[in-house]
């Protein structure tokens, strides 16, 4: 008799050890099924939204080209409004995955004062890009030089402007550093001077000089007659005596002509005989 209840009692055991293990199971099997849809759902908002986000700045681009804004504006803008899309797009899938907003932006007011702190830079920068747009300084396009950096300007971003330098490196410069500091804009202006000095030997007659270089600068049409090219006898150096010559041109043929004079004025001084000097040392001995 004790036998056959202790035999009823282990069976009882097991079938509700098997039970409580289907239940666990089937807990979980429910648990992961509603977990995998949310994850679905959540992968499934991401490939929209972003398709979304791409289509909303296709969108935009094309209102900010028929509007004819300048491209400095409207790479600032279409920046700024990629980061807040994809913020939403970001709350819209933290939503989704069971993360309550309010909690999660309750966390973020409470590190408010931590965030601020690291991203003090970026909010100087991104207040320095509006500065540039407001008050540009320079645009995309130019050549500028500033902060140890120099390039052609290629995009204002909403913390960065993207330059490229003749080298063909690109150089990202914090927009608060460029608004807050000195600029060196080359291409604001249409008109630039180039400048030089060329040294001819102590003896040569200096009238002589002056016409050769007037007549190469009078063969260069790039070379703008006003304001007036400018040839003066510079300074009487110990080894040479220095022509400084002056001369407007566009400022996209400043290079040109600036490397285009050096070789033409080598070439014909030295088919008219026109010396160029080089350091020369006198000694004189004392006589017994």
């Amino acid at each position: 008799m004790l036998l056959t209840l202790l035999q009823a009692t282990a069976q009882a055991g097991k079938a509700a050890s098997k039970i409580n293990v289907e239940q666990i199971l089937d807990k979980l099997l429910n648990w992961g099924i509603e977990v995998g849809k949310d994850i679905l759902a959540a992968i499934i908002i991401y490939i929209v939204g972003r398709f979304i986000i791409k289509q909303i700045g296709r969108l935009v681009s094309k209102i900010l080209e028929k509007r004819k804004l300048e491209i400095s504006v409207q790479t600032f803008l279409k920046s700024l409004l990629n980061i807040l899309l994809n913020l939403i797009l970001a709350f819209a899938i933290v939503s989704k995955l069971g993360v309550e907003t309010t909690s999660f932006a309750a966390i973020l007011a409470s590190a408010g004062v931590a965030i601020g702190m690291a991203l003090s830079g970026n909010l100087s920068n991104f207040a320095g890009g509006l500065i540039i747009l407001v008050f540009k300084p320079f645009k995309v396009g130019d050549y500028i030089d500033g902060q140890n950096a120099s390039g052609t300007v290629k995009e204002i971003q909403i913390f960065h402007t993207i330059l490229a330098t003749t080298d063909n490196r690109i150089i990202y410069v914090p927009n608060g550093a460029l608004s807050s500091n000195a600029i060196t804009n080359y291409s604001k202006q249409e008109m630039r001077r180039a400048e030089w000095v060329f040294g001819v030997e102590y003896g040569e007659d200096f009238e002589k000089v002056k016409a050769v270089l007037e007549r190469i600068i009078a063969a260069d049409t790039r070379i703008l007659t006003t304001p007036a090219p400018f040839i003066g006898l510079g300074a009487l150096s110990a080894s040479s005596v220095d022509i400084k010559v002056r001369v407007w041109t566009k400022t996209e043929n400043y290079w040109d002509v600036y490397f285009d004079m050096n070789k033409i004025v080598y070439d014909t001084f030295n088919k008219e005989g026109i010396g160029f000097p080089f350091p020369q040392l006198t000694v004189h001995q004392a006589k017994d």
